[in-house]
């Protein structure tokens, strides 16, 4: 497991994601991240609470399936990834847009 490190779990967390849906989930206090593969949902809550200094309440992966795209002749498929939906407790927010 990973969890014996905390330097090990911050690269389980890739970047945020920044997307409609995303700022959606931002009002229900709903966090969406690219994690690594292989990272599992204790890991994942270890991580977000060791680098933001919150506390989590739930977390919900999806790892959705590979499309297929094509480059002239040649077919290939879209690299896998692993997101994370991650579900923060009232009163505690991550600084997504730091004030500019």
């Amino acid at each position: 497991m990973i969890k014996d490190n905390p330097r090990d779990l911050a690269d389980l967390v890739i970047k945020p994601i920044i997307t409609e849906k995303a700022t959606r989930l931002l009002e229900q206090n709903k966090y969406v991240f690219d994690v690594a593969l292989k990272a599992t949902k204790p890991e994942i809550k270890a991580a977000i609470e060791g680098l933001f200094g919150v506390s989590v309440i739930g977390v919900n992966t999806a790892r959705p399936p590979r499309k297929k795209r094509r480059v002239g002749k040649f077919i290939g498929y879209k690299s896998l990834y692993k997101r994370a939906i991650v579900t923060l407790e009232e009163g505690d927010t991550i600084g997504l847009f730091p004030d500019v």
